[in-house]
């Protein structure tokens, strides 16, 4: 079966529905490493090629994530799998934090030697916490995409009003905002509530969810498993959702999400990543991460996973808490 692909925004890079996220990949490095094991390069080499096996054309990764070592990382992995520049769709982000607009010029060369031989497809915002302006930013970054650095511009984390500031600021350089890259998943479902999706639909941005699977919790795999909660790694494992009250939250809709799966023959999550990806049209990507090959395997089952209209309904209405 062929796999469907989709625009990114108004733009003409075609990702499939699904990418791999690699905050995973930061090597216990840095804040963003407190969340998940330093992978080793086998498993981190396993993992890419799982998700191209499976049909996984697009990657995520950022400048926070270990300071470059998720991107580094990302790029031995698909040289390793014989991945050549231009084959796969290569995002990343650029860290604003205590940082003016300027630096998107002044650190997009050390991006491209972290992600060498591989270009820059995607180049986001990862927070709105830049000491510059909004429009100042999205001028920088149209800087980049004229000079060929990049080929698109996204955003990530940005409010509704934020979004439509960085369309506008785009748009008077001629360019079309790629997408918006949020937390979202049927745990977290905020963004249908706070116009950030019903912003990027009007705008014809794209939804780039991360944490799909609320870090792990719509696996189903922490509900009857009190030794898989203790097992967590670090910083994660003290969310409200992996505690006693959250799990028993959230269990009516994992139940949900397993009599779905087993009348697919699938999992959970799987289920899960579909509803995501179906839910919303074509509005909606995910990028699920993976600490071992067989989380990017499963991720990259749900490509071919269709969910009826009866089920995406059970699913809205199951999740309905989490709006």
């Amino acid at each position: 079966m062929a796999i469907e692909r989709r625009r990114l925004g108004r733009t003409d890079i075609e990702i499939t529905a699904l990418g791999l996220g690699c905050w995973q990949f930061s090597r216990g490095q840095g804040l963003a490493g407190l969340f998940w094991p330093a992978l080793s390069d086998d498993v981190i080499r396993g993992i890419v090629a799982a998700a191209l096996a499976g049909g996984i054309g697009w990657f995520d990764t950022a400048e926070a994530y270990g300071g470059g070592a998720s991107e580094r990382a990302l790029a031995a992995a698909l040289t390793a799998a014989g991945v050549e520049s231009g084959q796969v769709v290569v995002a990343t982000k650029w860290w604003p934090a205590g940082r003016l607009a300027g630096s998107i010029k002044n650190t997009i060369d050390e991006r491209l030697r972290c992600l060498q031989p591989f270009g820059i497809d995607l180049y986001q915002i990862h927070f709105p916490l830049s000491l510059s302006s909004i429009e100042a930013q999205l001028d920088a970054m149209a800087d980049l995409a004229a000079a060929a650095k990049i080929r698109g511009v996204g955003v990530s984390n940005f409010s509704a009003a934020q979004l439509r500031r960085a369309q506008a600021a785009l748009q008077r350089r001629g360019l079309a905002l790629a997408s918006n890259q949020v937390q979202y998943s049927l745990v977290d479902r905020r963004v249908e509530n706070n116009g950030v999706l019903a912003a990027a639909r009007e705008l014809g941005v794209t939804i780039i969810a991360y944490s799909p699977l609320g870090q792990g919790v719509l696996s189903g795999k922490f509900h009857d498993d009190a030794a898989a909660v203790a097992a967590i790694h670090g910083v994660r494992r003290w969310r409200g959702a992996f505690r006693r009250r959250g799990l028993e939250r959230s269990r009516p809709l994992v139940d949900e999400l397993r009599q779905i799966a087993v009348a697919h023959g699938a999992t959970p999550s799987q289920v899960a990543l579909a509803w995501l990806t179906q839910f919303s049209g074509d509005t909606v990507v995910a990028i699920p991460g993976a600490t071992r090959v067989r989380h990017a395997e499963e991720s990259a089952g749900a490509l071919g996973l269709r969910l009826n209209e009866g089920e995406l309904r059970a699913l809205d209405e199951r999740s309905r808490p989490f709006l």
